[in-house]
């Protein structure tokens, strides 16, 4: 009995998804296609520092360099309980055993900075303390969700648009969306500058005051949608 109707509610399911489908193809229907895309400045900029002994021209110890680097961010203006995390979870401190004798230990940290100011004073207060092991490996925009919305809408209207102007060129009223599919294309996340290859603080020099000339390539959001309006 329970198979049976199962069955049964399957093949009425199928029935009104079929007949919803066929009300649709038969009713007088038009598709249009509509993408809007922006260009955003970058406002969250992912770096790895990495804190190892073998790396300090100093010989200092890891806790050294990490209470070094503290120091830096601290007097920069950095929220360390906000904007810094340790990378490596496992443990404090990283060991690597060289040799029966010598052990190397190595951290690793992950820094949030919101603008290229306050990353040219990053590399070069961390520089000036012997912490050249500094990368950037991603970029983001905080406000993307709300940035993909607004993109949404004004895709939806550009359809609606030009939906309607092919309608009354026609002498034809546009009736209301019967089905709307929408497609988002994402930035790609990785870092790439926009004026150098690489960007390390052992390999470029960035002092504070070109800190603002530091040009990042901007993030390109897209968001494609098809809308099928009746004709009335």
């Amino acid at each position: 009995m329970k198979t049976y109707m199962l069955t049964l509610f399957l093949l009425i399911g199928t029935a009104v998804t079929s007949a919803q489908s066929k009300n649709f193809i038969d009713r007088p229907y038009l598709e249009t296609q509509a993408s809007v895309d922006t260009l955003i400045t970058p406002d969250r900029i992912h770096l790895t520092i990495v804190l190892s002994e073998e790396d300090s021209r100093n010989r200092k110890s890891t806790e050294e360099l990490e209470r070094d680097m503290i120091k830096v961010l601290k007097k920069i203006g950095i929220d360390i309980e906000e904007d810094l995390t340790v990378a490596d979870f496992d443990s404090d401190f990283r060991k690597y055993f060289l040799s029966s004798k010598k052990v190397l230990k190595t951290k690793i940290y992950r820094l949030i900075v919101k603008d290229a100011k306050t990353l040219g004073q990053v590399f070069t207060g961390l520089e000036e303390e012997d912490i050249s092991n500094v990368s950037i490996f991603k970029t983001e925009y905080s406000k993307e969700d709300e940035l993909l919305l607004d993109l949404k809408k004004k895709a939806v209207l550009k359809a609606q648009a030009n939906a309607r102007t092919m309608t009354e060129a026609l002498g034809q009223t546009l009736g209301k969306a019967i089905f709307i599919r929408d497609n988002v294309t994402y930035p790609q996340r990785s870092w790439r500058p926009m004026d150098a290859p690489l960007m390390k603080a052992e390999t470029i020099s960035i002092s504070t005051s070109q800190a603002e000339n530091i040009n990042f390539q901007d993030l390109r959001f897209e968001t494609n949608v098809n809308v099928y309006f009746a004709i009335d």
